[in-house]
């Protein structure tokens, strides 16, 4: 399925931006005239008080412009007076611009246009801008500013003159304003897409009369679309996709005949097309209702829309044959109608009138008959997709006059002549994806040098399942750009071609389930893309046309066919198994493939030892060598290799014990099985007394001689540690020892007189340099007092509400330190954490760390925010506020009934939840903000139970030679990706996987960790999911006390897919966090499995 997209984005810019360009055209005239004044004196106060909140970008030149001894602001930059000499326009687009938004601009009382888009603001979103008494253009968008848009009292002194209002692309949260809009009766257009408004959409029309754009797309706006559009006899643009609208589409939306887009795919929009009312729309451009619940047929009188350029009601529930009117849509460039029940021949409709088209959806239905003919006059064609219909017959050569064609799939189907076809493409010289599969069973596989002149720009090719008989072609030899080959269950013969190093970009090869011969082949270490990390980390082969997907076993896929765009997302893989293979596994072959993370040779013929050289495969997640002849003992260093989630070397001839730690804990007998010589404590057999591994080869005397270098590095490095530990000691009793009595906060003496033995450190570490009461400063707009100023309270406060730091109060503890329930007099609760000094940055890093992460934090809703710090001494304070209903790992672990509790929805909304707290520290925080300790405890419910992120950031406090004392210090078990193992360096890609493991408890209701009763090893729950997921139980590893519900079993797969994508062993084979927000919101529109298979997995 396509995901992160806004469909229609480009087109409707074009339509906003032309509305905003005509009315700023024309207001722009007003200022053409010569100023008879200059600014006031209270508009240059305004300006300046404007400049004070923001961050210019340096180099910029606005401080200086306006900072010019000049008295006349209409001079400055930015900035133009109307012909009374009154500040007319501000206007500060994409110029760098951090900071925050002064209340000061309401004292531009003549001030017609603002825009301030495309830069860096943040804060909350100032209510003055909604009302400016003279404002006809306010755009934001493109900024960080958060907090919710204000609403205006029911009966306000006067209309406001708003015309455009774009705060497009913030991060707006809470309920959509409903009472402003009768405010506003010249608004024009409004865009409020891509936040968090929450609510439902108010009826504008009806005052809002000239309304022309309406875009509230990417939000989380619910219930029914209202009626009374009819009154927006102006309204272009109707855009509220990707929320949850529910319910039909209002009749009257059908009497805006001057609509050009209706745009409201992914919501949960249901009911008939009906043909009369669709026909009204005569000025339709873009009619997008995809991935709802419509049903019914496919309106003939859709051809009555002479302008209509894009069709996509793709994954609803459409059924009936496509309307024979349906090549009088002449102008139609995209038409998207997969994975829909429609039948019949599609040689019934003719097609040759479209050719402006330029994607061509069919896929998912079940269509019959041929390919229609009529298809090839479609000259724009880019992609062509009939994939899992009934379709056969031979491809006509008339394909060849498809040109501009890049994607191409045919698979499950019945076509023939798979000559033909190859012959038949050559024409299509862009041809960039050819997907195949299920077709041309039994033929010949053409071996013509032709062929490979004919589809030399492929990227990728499947071509599984339809065994093909013949060698493995030489015309591939000549695809230079190929990246991905599947040519799995097939019927080729004869060796693994060398020719295969060649290929210099190929990274995916898939030639399972065939009848090769001969050896492995050494070109394999030819491939720069297996062989060099440097390599496949600048690898980016763009994106394609449409999305193909892949099945669940090739490490890097999804049960319900996840679509990809980037091939970049593809598992790297040599499967070669079910073949005839002989020989040995080249260890100075494989050795070489450091990105590979698929390799599965089981099932063949092949002979020796296991060569230890797989080792060096640090990314190796699947290791598949059951069903040969091997000889030996297993490597012991196979032990190292972190990713390995697979692993099988059963009915083999191996011997000697099973390696222990590592992995090989927790791989079931069933991998070793079939193996009489084989002893250890995986299969229950005893091994002999003094029975050990074979002495390693010199390749892992290597990897020993490693391990002792690196113990040695250790021993010096602790004992380093103890003699400044040891001195340390020294000092602090010495300075103790000098301190006159009674050196405390509140003047020496006092209650709180004793507090230092609570802690750690000296009492001077709480006083400071007994300075004056240190008072700590709330940041966030919900603690200020009634009269708008910062709430600050002292350190004493805060001993007091703590109970003098009791152990009584302590509520939380982690690699950071200690966290405290306060209570202040005034009943606001707070979670205090005390965090361990010595390992903090000094004063002044440290406050500029804290007031960076504040406005971070305090301004998005799934985040816990940041309300204030203190700094004395050594001693350094966070303080968050409480939430009372914990953490999700109370929820899902320790409460006795919590994991029943929470169904699998809530469990659904708190993932969302936290993929978007979580997207805005990776995406929107500047700078970006690695969290380094994703896990169940560190994701809070609010009193709503919505989720929020708690502990961002921390890690930016802390000393940079003291992060890597504690692996808490980089996460926490069980949490770690494999990749911390190697080199400590937190990444986004890491809190990612730490995600992942976050999902899977969701969805197993199991921690990520267990301790194995009488065994002295641990059980995990990554590798455990992995194994059940390989073995196709994927349904036994979801939690039985949700399991059960009705409808959610599929949602719960398919987030299971997602989470074992986020847990993938390879770093970059994750996806961002912002694909995960994007598929955890796509989940409540899954549609049927997609069918363009690229593997069959291993």
């Amino acid at each position: 399925m396509a995901v992160w997209q806004r469909p229609m984005q480009l087109s409707r810019q074009v339509i906003v931006q032309g509305v905003t360009v005509a009315l700023l055209i024309l207001s722009s005239l007003l200022f053409l005239c010569d100023r008879a004044a200059a600014c006031t004196a209270e508009e240059r106060e305004a300006l300046l008080s404007f400049l004070a909140g923001l961050s210019p970008r340096p180099g910029d030149g606005l401080s200086a412009s306006w900072r010019a001894s000049s008295p006349d602001c209409c001079s400055w930059d930015g900035v133009t007076c109307g012909g009374d000499g009154a500040v007319a326009r501000l206007w500060l687009p994409r110029r760098g611009l951090g900071g925050t938004i002064s209340p000061a601009v309401a004292n531009l009382t003549a001030l017609t246009h603002l825009n301030l888009s495309g830069n860096s603001l943040d804060g909350a979103f100032p209510s003055v801008l909604l009302s400016l008494p003279s404002a006809a253009v306010v755009d934001v968008s493109y900024n960080r500013l958060s907090g919710s848009l204000p609403d205006l009292s029911p009966a306000p002194p006067r209309a406001l003159p708003l015309q455009v209002i774009d705060v497009s692309s913030n991060f707006l949260a809470g309920k959509f304003p409903s009472v402003i809009w009768e405010h506003t009766p010249s608004l024009v257009s409004l865009n409020a897409s891509n936040n968090s408004l929450e609510g439902s959409i108010p009826s504008f029309c009806a005052t809002c009369p000239a309304l022309a754009v309406l875009d509230l797309s990417l939000n989380q706006l619910g219930g029914g679309i209202p009626p009374g559009f009819a009154n927006c006899s102006r309204l272009r643009v109707l855009s509220a996709g990707r929320n949850n609208l529910t319910g039909e589409l209002p009749g009257d939306i059908f009497d805006v005949k001057p609509l050009q887009r209706l745009l409201l795919p992914s919501n949960q929009i249901q009911g008939n097309l009906d043909p009369e009312r669709i026909a009204k729309l005569v000025n339709l451009v873009a009619l997008d209702l995809g991935y709802n619940n419509f049903t019914g047929e496919l309106p003939e009188s859709i051809s009555q829309l002479p302008n209509l350029e894009e069709l996509r009601l793709g994954h609803n529930n459409l059924t009936g044959t496509l309307p024979p009117a349906l090549s009088n849509w002449t102008g139609l460039r995209c038409l998207d109608l997969r994975s829909n029940s429609f039948v019949g021949d599609l040689d019934d409709v003719d097609f040759s009138g479209l050719g402006h088209l330029t994607v061509f959806d069919m896929a998912s239905n079940n269509f019959t008959g041929t390919m229609p003919p009529s298809i090839y006059s479609c000259a724009s064609l880019k992609a062509l997709r009939v994939g899992n219909n009934q379709i056969g017959g031979e491809v006509s050569p008339e394909i060849g006059a498809l040109r501009q064609l890049q994607f191409l799939s045919l698979t499950i189907n019945s076509f023939t002549n798979i000559t033909g076809l190859l012959w038949n493409l050559k024409g299509c010289v862009n041809l960039t994806a050819l997907l195949v599969s299920y077709n041309f069973y039994g033929e010949a596989m053409p071996d013509a040098g032709w062929v490979g002149d004919h589809v030399s720009n492929l990227r990728l090719l499947v071509m599984d399942s339809c065994e093909l008989t013949g060698t493995i072609p030489t015309w591939l030899s000549n695809l230079h750009d190929l990246n991905i080959l599947n040519l799995a269950g097939n019927r080729f013969t004869g060796p693994i071609p060398s020719w295969i190093g060649g290929l210099k970009k190929l990274y995916y090869v898939d030639l399972s389930g065939n009848q090769l011969s001969g050896e492995i082949p050494a070109a394999l270490a030819a491939l720069p893309l297996l062989t060099s990390e440097k390599a496949m980390a600048e690898f980016n082969p763009g994106h394609m046309p449409l999305t193909f997907s892949l099945t669940p076993n090739n490490g890097a896929a999804s049960r319900q066919g996840r679509g990809y765009y980037q091939m970049s997302g593809v598992a790297t893989t040599l499967n070669f198994s079910d073949n005839n293979l002989t020989g040995g596994i080249p260890g100075e072959v494989v050795g070489k493939l450091v990105t590979l993370q698929v390799l599965d040779v089981s099932r063949n013929g092949l002979s020796g030892w296991i060569p230890p050289e797989l080792c060096y495969l640090a990314r190796l997640q699947v290791l598949i060598l059951r069903r040969n002849r091997l000889t030996g003992p297993i490597p012991p260093a196979l032990n190292q290799l972190n990713f390995l989630a697979v692993f099988s070397v059963s009915s083999n001839d191996l011997q000697g014990p099973i390696p222990t730690g590592g992995q090989f804990d927790a791989f079931p007998p069933g991998s070793f099985r079939d193996n009489p010589k084989l002893c250890g404590a995986a299969i229950s057999v005893p091994c002999a007394a003094g029975e050990s591994p074979t002495s390693p080869s010199p390749s892992s005397s290597k990897l020993v001689s490693r391990r002792i270098l690196v113990s040695i590095v250790l021993a010096v490095c602790i004992g380093v540690v103890a003699l400044v530990f040891l001195v340390g000691c020294v000092v602090i009793a010495v300075r103790r020892a000098r301190r006159p009595k009674g050196s405390v906060g509140d003047g020496g003496g006092g209650k709180f007189a004793d507090a230092s033995s609570l802690f750690d450190y000296s009492m001077t570490d709480l006083n400071g340099d007994d300075s004056k009461e240190t008072t700590i400063l709330f940041m966030s707009e919900s603690t200020t007092t009634a009269g708008g100023a910062a709430r600050r309270v002292t350190f004493l406060d805060i001993l007091k509400a703590t109970n003098n730091f009791s152990q009584a109060s302590i509520i939380g503890s982690g690699g950071y330190g200690l966290v405290y329930l306060a209570e202040l007099d005034d009943g606001t609760r707070l979670a205090v954490k005390r965090l361990n000094g010595d390992l903090c940055l000094m004063d002044r890093e440290f406050r500029a760390e804290v007031e960076a992460l504040s406005s971070a934090s305090a301004h998005h809703k799934h985040l816990v925010p940041l309300r204030g710090f203190c700094v004395r001494g050594r001693l350094r304070l966070l303080l968050y506020p409480y939430m009372s209903n914990g953490s999700l790992h109370d929820w899902l672990h320790d409460r006795p009934d919590g994991g029943a509790q929470l169904r699998w929805n809530d469990r659904l909304r708190i993932a969302r939840g936290a993929s978007r707290g979580l997207l805005h520290i990776h995406e929107h925080c500047e700078p970006r903000i690695v969290h380094r300790d994703i896990k169940s405890s560190n994701i809070l419910l609010d009193a709503a139970h919505e989720a929020r992120v708690a502990d961002f950031g921390l890690a930016r406090l802390i000393l940079p030679d003291r992060t890597h004392v504690t692996t808490e210090l980089v996460g926490t078990p069980g949490y770690i990706p494999p990749e911390y193992g190697q080199a400590w360096v937190a990444t986004r890609r890491g809190d990612v996987y730490s995600f992942g493991v976050v999902l899977l408890e969701l969805l197993t209701g199991r921690r990520p960790v267990e301790v194995v009763q009488g065994q002295r090893r641990q059980w995990e729950l990554v590798r455990w999911v992995m194994g059940m997921r390989a073995m196709g139980r994927h349904e036994e590893v979801l939690d039985r006390r949700i399991r059960g519900d009705a409808g959610d079993e599929a949602q719960m797969l398919y987030v299971l897919d997602l989470a074992c994508l986020c847990v993938d062993a390879a770093p970059f084979s994750r996806p961002a966090i912002q694909e995960v927000v994007s598929w955890l919101d796509n989940v409540d529109t899954i549609g049927k499995p997609t069918e363009d298979v690229v593997t069959k997995g291993p």
